[in-house]
């Protein structure tokens, strides 16, 4: 299917900086987040939308690790997809931009804000959203 992706050019920097605002120690965990963050957000785009590729590069094994298959499935359960469809790769990189950008931007827009406060608010609202359509069904 694909054995990289690299971030724009512009979201270089930004990986670099939210990695060390978050101490979260290699840049593939914030990659992670950023993507799971932009699928959360219910934004869909088009697989045009994909911007340049000068930026940070992750193998396929570095950026997911052994959760692949989980991420492949929200992408495309998100897409309404097959998970052999040609235009995975580039979803995944638009969702890694995406979400840097938008993980930046409350950043910026809250400078107080603690790195582990972000990421455990997101958590939390994330096992809300979960637990109430689990309660709901």
């Amino acid at each position: 299917m694909f054995n990289q992706i690299k971030s724009s050019s512009e979201n270089k920097v930004l990986i670099t900086e939210l990695t060390r605002r978050f101490g979260l120690g290699a840049e593939n965990v914030i990659a992670r987040i950023a993507i799971a963050y932009s699928l959360h957000s219910g934004l869909r785009f088009s697989p045009l939308d994909v911007k340049d590729s000068g930026g940070k590069e992750y193998t396929k094994n570095v950026l997911f690790g052994n959760l692949f298959d989980s991420y492949l499935y929200a992408m495309c359960t998100a897409y309404g997809i097959p998970s052999n469809n040609r235009d995975i790769p580039r979803y995944f990189k638009i969702h890694l931009d995406h979400g840097i950008e938008l993980i930046h931007k409350e950043i910026t827009n809250n400078p107080n804000l603690i790195g582990f406060d972000f990421l455990f608010e997101k958590i939390k609202i994330g096992l809300s959203e979960i637990c109430s359509r689990t309660s709901n069904s």
